[in-house]
């Protein structure tokens, strides 16, 4: 029986993915956790902990070098609320186009007897533009921006994206109208809307940044439902304060964006639908399933992805540092035990390396002292032994 234990309120949908292998928060030892918004950094984790996946995409609230060095397997769930994202900001495309805001705000505050007669006379402070024709610039070309480039081509937008991490499997998911940047400046010198879409790392960190924003026309639109930090929001107030940009809409409030006209907060509701919970959730639960039970990874954030078909009837996953002479040592250990290897897979992923050792012949007795022989291995960070029903 496999222990699980969630934090947050997680889909019901997603807990009941999991089969009757599976018990959910009866253990303060649990093998996995299943989590959204939750941070660990102030927590301890088990030493039972093999894997924590996110019903989400940012990581930001894991810690993930303790995670490893804990041997630690961690997941999200890329892409589940992609398709929520991309509808936000369709959404906020047309009401920042069309001044809906503004409008709506003037309405609630004049309601007086002659309120016809006066919005027909102040409506034409209102005057939007429409989108078609307008040019849009998506900062990273993902799971999420991948998508609003390709609504924005259906609503008749020039649309040039950025991205020089940009996959070839992502490509194949952008349409070929879209135009591409060779540089963030080429990608943000002519647009009405700037949106941008990209993981927080050191790479991206203030990526919008008082240069980028010089950059752009005057009177752009600018919009971050990525992460807090992606943005500099100092040199964006800046820039709004020069009415450079002209409005700024954020799903991460922080409290110098407070009590400004031309921003626009929103409670970090970009991924929040019931769908996208239900896709994390579900999605999470399967990989928790998928790791705990054949040890393949499939885009961990701090394992090298390493994917065996499990025909053997016994299955070593040791996490180790990636430092040479590891599989040596491993393969001696199975090797003085008389064990024959049928399958074997070893990949590294910066600092920590994986590998998959199957065998067929292994006896009841030998389980433990294998397990402890290579645990003891200098640079093995956990072993796992797994066997077929």
């Amino acid at each position: 029986m496999y222990q699980i234990k969630t934090y947050n309120a997680i889909a019901p949908a997603g807990l009941n993915t999991f089969s009757a292998e599976y018990a959910l928060n009866q253990s303060d030892q649990p093998d996995a956790y299943l989590i959204r918004s939750v941070n660990l950094h102030h927590e301890t984790l088990p030493t039972s902990l093999k894997v924590i996946a996110r019903a989400g995409a940012g990581v930001n609230n894991i810690p993930l070098d303790q995670a490893t060095a804990n041997g630690t397997a961690v997941f999200n769930t890329p892409g589940s609320n992609a398709n929520a994202v991309k509808e936000l900001i369709i959404g906020l495309l047309i009401v920042a186009s069309r001044h809906l805001m503004a409008a709506a705000s003037y309405s609630a505050k004049h309601t007086e007897a002659d309120v016809s007669q006066r919005t027909e006379h102040d409506k034409t402070q209102f005057n939007g533009s429409e989108l078609t024709g307008k040019t849009l610039a998506v900062i990273g070309l993902g799971h999420v921006g991948s998508l609003v480039a390709n609504a924005a081509l259906n609503l008749g937008m020039n649309v040039i994206g950025y991205d020089p991490y940009l996959s070839a499997d992502a490509a194949w998911n952008i349409a070929k109208q879209v135009q591409r940047a060779a540089t963030l400046t080429d990608a943000v010198k002519h647009a009405d809307f700037v949106t941008v879409h990209v993981p927080k790392n050191p790479d991206t960190l203030n990526l919008l940044n008082a240069e980028a924003f010089a950059a752009m026309p005057a009177g752009v639109q600018l919009f971050n439902y990525s992460r807090l930090g992606i943005v500099d929001n100092t040199a964006a107030l800046a820039a709004i304060a020069a009415h450079h940009i002209a409005h700024y809409y954020t799903d991460f409030g922080e409290p110098q964006l407070a009590d400004n006209p031309d921003v626009t907060v929103t409670p970090h509701i970009g991924g929040s639908t019931l769908e996208a919970e239900v896709n994390g959730a579900t999605q999470a639960a399967r990989t928790i399933m998928t790791y705990l039970e054949t040890g393949n990874v499939h885009a961990a954030i701090n394992l090298p992805d390493l994917n065996v078909p499990f025909n053997a009837a016994y299955r070593f996953t040791i996490i180790h540092q990636n430092v040479p002479n590891m599989v040596s040592q491993i393969t001696a250990k199975l090797a003085a035990a008389n064990l024959n290897i049928t399958t074997m897979a070893n990949a590294a992923k910066h600092q920590t390396a994986y590998t998959i050792i199957d065998v067929d012949d292994l006896q009841q007795p030998q389980h433990a002292q294998l397990i402890d022989e290579l645990t003891k291995i200098p640079a093995v960070i956990r072993v796992r032994l797994l066997q077929q029903d």
